[in-house]
């Protein structure tokens, strides 16, 4: 489309603004293209959900206890035994301990750096920066990726949702905002594939008091009229758009997956309420029923979903030591999840929907002068689960102290080479073409899916 980007955002918004097409929840829509319209659906029904922790949790106090350590590196908390025989968690996390045989766990994760973006998760690359090497318009987004690669979902549902909460903190959002440097995005694949944000930036144009479904259909007439005000919105396929618009915002199956409200009450209890995080951490609450719409998202037929959960950053420099943020809001986490993971598997949507957990990097093996543990991209923890990954399984082994692997250490690049696997996607063979028209593999050369983890 030979359009300049911004013109085309401004036309979307007015479009927006003239029918307000408001359902209950704030969406940004540059993923409607009339360019997605010719795709091919591919029928392959795996998702994933990546809930990504801002801020960079502690490997310490969750996956990874180091008892035997010094105080000051094992820190206020005993482990706890887990379903696995020999592995312990932090005794924070009572729930995902005894339902660890449905999840495992990689301790050595390596290929971060120290970056408070959540670009790194969602891409598993660094952006912005000269040195990044990145190539013209960014490196896309996972769920970008697969957007293309697959097209929509099962009977044209959207392919790629961002369901977090918005944060104050621009880089935890999944936008492409970096602490440096130039934004990546939309990233080489284009506006055509970035995600459809649940609460993104456009939300008030979104929202109008009384409009319900059964009134959004009465507009159409409104959307007629825009035929004779071309040159005021003067978009390629505007047509095309509207009608991509109204299928979405009317379609029962991804309508009423946004609708959280449509869940038994007990569902949503199971699930638990909503703790907030400190405003100074710029980052999200810790939502539970965030966790409960990725899994109706999922169940619609969306194949990727983003979610962010809590505030890592614990340097005790904001609301309290790791020991008191640790009793706060681990309890939380552990419940969220651990439900999240039975549901999935109750409603017979766990082989199908890879989980995978996570933050930017790990947390310091000393704790500091605060009484909190700094940035560290030496390792972290992270919790992967369904879509083919075996249960019960620890990968790599860090140090005495949990700075370093001690053994196999799993690059980033595996993780995203796991990921594209279970959705069907043969890394050693699929490409997709920059903006220079060069085609480009997935994942870098030598980088394959985690063999331990089937």
């Amino acid at each position: 489309m030979n359009r300049d980007l911004s013109q085309l955002n401004y036309s979307r918004r007015q479009f927006l603004q003239a029918s307000a097409a408001g359902i209950g929840g704030g969406i940004s829509l540059p993923w409607w293209s009339p360019l997605q319209a010719g795709m091919t659906q591919k029928n392959n029904p795996h998702s994933v959900v990546m809930i990504y922790l801002p801020g960079g949790p502690t490997q310490f106090e969750t996956f990874d206890p180091k008892p035997d350590s010094p105080s000051e590196i094992r820190g206020s908390f005993s482990p706890t035994q887990t379903k696995i025989p020999g592995v312990q968690f932090c005794e924070l996390l009572p729930r995902l301990s005894a339902i660890a045989d449905k999840f495992s766990v990689v301790r050595t994760l390596v290929g971060m750096e120290n970056r408070h973006e959540s670009f790194q998760c969602y891409t598993g690359r660094a952006g912005g920066r000269n040195e990044d090497g990145e190539p013209a318009g960014g490196w896309p987004a996972f769920g970008s990726i697969v957007s293309e690669l697959l097209g929509p979902g099962k009977q044209g549902v959207i392919p790629y949702v961002d369901a977090a909460p918005k944060m104050s903190y621009a880089p935890y959002n999944n936008n492409g905002s970096h602490l440096q440097g130039n934004p990546s995005w939309p990233g080489f694949t284009g506006f055509n594939h970035i995600p459809f944000t649940l609460e993104g930036e456009v939300k008030s144009d979104l929202v109008l008091n009384g409009i319900d479904i059964a009134r959004l259909n009465e507009r159409r007439s409104l959307l007629e009229s825009f035929k004779h005000s071309q040159q005021a919105f003067d978009v390629e396929g505007l047509d095309n758009f509207q009608q991509q618009a109204f299928q979405m915002l009317t379609s029962g199956r991804f309508a009423e997956a946004m609708d959280v409200d449509q869940e038994p009450q007990s569902v949503r209890d199971r699930y638990g309420k909503l703790q907030k995080t400190d405003p100074s951490f710029g980052g999200a609450p810790q939502s539970p029923q965030h966790l409960l719409m990725a899994r109706r998202l999922v169940e619609a037929g969306v194949r990727c979903v983003t979610v962010a959960f809590g505030a890592w950053d614990w340097h005790a420099n904001r609301e309290g030591s790791i020991e008191y943020l640790s009793k706060k809001y681990l309890p939380v986490f552990d419940q969220a999840l651990a439900v999240f993971l039975q549901d999935l598997e109750e409603r017979g949507l766990f082989d199908q929907t890879t989980v995978i957990v996570w933050g930017e990097f790990g947390r310091t093996p000393r704790i500091n002068a605060k009484g909190g543990r700094d940035h560290w991209p030496g390792t972290q923890s992270v919790l992967m689960a369904g879509g083919g990954i075996q249960g019960g399984r620890i990968v790599g082994q860090t140090d005495r102290v949990g700075g370093v692997p001690q053994d196999r250490p799993v690059h980033v690049q595996e993780v995203f080479a796991t990921l594209f696997n279970n959705l069907g996607i043969n890394t050693e063979t699929a490409q997709i073409t920059d903006l220079s028209g060069r085609p480009r593999y997935l994942v870098d050369d030598g980088r394959h899916p985690i063999r331990e983890l089937y």
